[in-house]
C-alpha cells in the first residue's frame, strides 16, 4: 500500500468538494468523456496504462511501414491539458470493487464517486492456444512495431537461406479474419509486394511472395453491403491477394498453418484478425456482468445493470436491445457517441434530472484496400473506387487527434501516392517470435 497524505489520496489525486468521476482507458470513449466533462464543476481522473491515445484505424499502416507511430498516437495530458480538476495516471487497473466503490491498480487504489470502464477490446482466440502463441495480433502500436520487424526481419533472412520451402514460407503471409482490418493489411501488404519489394529485394524473387486471406464465412466486410464486399474481394484479387472464403483456420505451430479443410499454409508470419473481446476488468467480469464476447452489459443509459454508479461505453460495452440484439459494432463511432452522451447524463444524474437514452446514429462504414482503391457506406449512398479512396483518407485525415499528426498523416499519404513508397519500413527494435509448442 502506498502512504496516505493528509491532503492526497493514494495516486495523490487532491481531494475535492466536486465529485469525483474516475474513466478507465483513454481510447475513443474515454477521451470523448473526458473531454465533454472537461469544464464542468466535477474532478475528472482519467487511467490508462499508456500515456497516449491511439488512433487504431491506422495501426495497419505502421505495421506496413506507411506510417511511424508518433503519427497515429497522441499524449493524453496534452489532449485534455489546458482542462480545470482533469488528472492523469499511468496505471493499469486490475480490480474493481462494486461494494466500497474502490478501484486497484498496480500503482494503488483510489475511491470514486462514479465510474466509467472504457477499457476497450483485446483480441479473441476463442481458446485456440496454439494461434494465441504464435501468431500475430495488431490491436496496439507496440504490436504493430513487433510486427513490422517481423515482415522485414523475415525479407533479410529470406535472403540468407538456400532451403526453397523455407524461403517461401519467409515470404508467405497468412491473414486470418477478413474484417476491415485483415481487408486493409492484405491490401498494404500487397502494394509492398508490387511496388517496394522487387526494390529494396532485386536479388530475391519476390513475385513468389504469397499473401493470403482466410475468412470462416462466406463474406469479406460482412458488416458491410453486399456490393462492397464483392467489390472489395475484386479489388484484393486484382492487387494478387488469394482470398480463402468458408475456410476456418484450426491451429497454428510457427510454420504450418492447418485449417478444417484439406488446405494449408506454409508461413512464418500470420497475422489473427479474426475477433475481438470486450477487455472486462476483474470485479466486473462474473457471469450476471458479462455477455459471451466478454463485453459488460449496460442499460440504455450505459449503466452496468444493476449498478447506479458504474457505466461502461465503447468497445466494453454491450447495450442489448431489439434492434441490436447482440449490441453495438465495435468502432470509434459509437465509443465516441456514448462518450460523448454520458458526459451529457452524468451532469444530469448529479442535477436529479432524467438520463437521455442512447441512441446510435450510424455514419457508415469504410474500408481501403490499396491506391484508389476503397468502398464505402453511407447511410443513403454507396460507392466504392477512387473517390470512395478519397473519402476515407479524408474521413480518417480529419479523424486524427492534434494538427501535427493531421499534417505529418496527410504528407506522408502524398509522398506515398507520387513516389509509390513507404519510407518507414525501418526495423528499430528487432523481433523475434518465441514459439510455443
Amino acid at each position: 500500500m502506498l502512504p496516505l497524505h493528509s491532503k492526497f489520496f493514494i495516486m495523490n489525486i487532491p481531494k475535492s468538494s466536486f465529485p469525483r468521476i474516475v474513466i478507465i482507458g483513454g481510447g475513443f470513449a474515454g477521451i470523448a468523456l473526458a473531454k465533454k466533462l472537461s469544464k464542468q464543476e466535477v474532478q475528472v481522473v482519467l487511467l490508462d496504462k499508456h500515456n497516449y491515445h491511439t488512433f487504431q484505424p491506422l495501426l495497419y499502416q505502421v505495421s506496413t511501414g506507411g506510417l511511424e507511430p508518433d503519427s497515429i498516437a497522441y499524449p493524453i495530458r496534452k489532449v485534455l491539458q489546458d482542462f480545470p480538476n482533469f488528472y492523469f495516471r499511468l496505471a493499469k487497473v486490475s480490480e474493481i470493487d462494486t461494494e466500497k466503490n474502490t478501484i486497484q491498480s498496480n500503482i494503488g487504489a483510489l475511491k470514486f464517486d462514479y465510474l466509467v470502464v472504457a477499457s476497450g477490446s483485446k483480441t479473441n482466440y476463442f481458446g485456440n492456444k496454439s494461434i494465441e502463441d504464435n501468431s500475430m495480433e495488431m490491436k496496439t502500436i507496440p504490436q504493430s512495431l513487433n510486427l513490422r520487424s517481423l515482415i522485414l526481419e523475415n525479407f533479410e533472412e529470406a535472403l540468407l537461406t538456400s532451403d526453397l520451402n523455407r524461403r517461401n514460407a519467409l515470404m508467405s503471409f497468412v491473414i486470418v479474419g477478413a474484417g476491415p482490418t485483415g481487408v486493409e493489411l492484405a491490401g498494404a501488404l500487397a502494394e509492398i509486394k508490387k511496388g517496394i519489394l522487387p526494390k529494396d529485394y532485386p536479388d530475391l524473387d519476390t513475385r513468389l511472395a504469397q499473401i493470403n486471406l482466410v475468412q470462416s464465412g462466406d463474406t469479406i466486410l460482412k458488416t458491410m453491403s453486399p456490393n462492397a464486399s464483392k467489390k472489395a474481394e475484386d479489388f484484393l484479387e486484382q492487387l494478387g491477394v488469394n482470398v480463402w472464403k468458408n475456410v476456418r483456420v484450426t491451429s497454428y505451430d510457427g510454420t504450418t498453418v492447418t485449417t478444417d479443410s484439406d488446405l494449408t499454409f506454409e508461413s512464418e508470419t500470420v497475422v489473427w484478425a479474426a475477433g475481438v473481446k470486450g477487455a472486462a476488468i476483474k470485479g466486473l467480469d462474473a457471469e450476471q456482468f458479462v455477455s459471451r464476447g466478454n463485453r459488460i452489459l449496460v442499460n440504455e443509459f450505459n449503466q452496468v445493470k444493476g449498478i447506479d454508479n458504474i457505466f461502461a461505453i465503447g468497445d466494453v460495452a454491450q447495450m442489448e436491445s431489439e434492434s441490436v440484439p447482440h449490441g453495438h459494432p465495435m468502432m470509434a463511432q459509437p465509443a465516441i457517441q456514448q462518450g460523448k452522451l454520458l458526459g451529457d447524463n452524468i451532469l444530469k444524474l448529479l442535477d436529479k434530472k432524467p438520463m437521455t437514452p442512447f441512441v446510435y446514429k450510424d455514419r457508415g462504414s469504410m474500408a481501403t484496400i490499396g491506391r484508389n482503391k476503397a468502398v464505402v457506406d453511407l447511410p443513403n449512398f454507396k460507392f466504392q473506387g477512387v473517390f470512395a479512396w478519397f473519402v476515407w483518407m479524408f474521413v480518417h485525415l480529419f479523424s486524427l487527434v492534434g494538427f501535427r499528426n493531421r499534417t505529418v498523416v496527410f504528407i506522408n499519404w502524398v509522398y506515398n501516392y507520387i513516389r509509390f513508397d513507404r519510407e518507414a519500413r525501418l526495423i528499430i527494435r528487432p523481433y523475434k517470435k518465441k514459439l510455443k509448442s
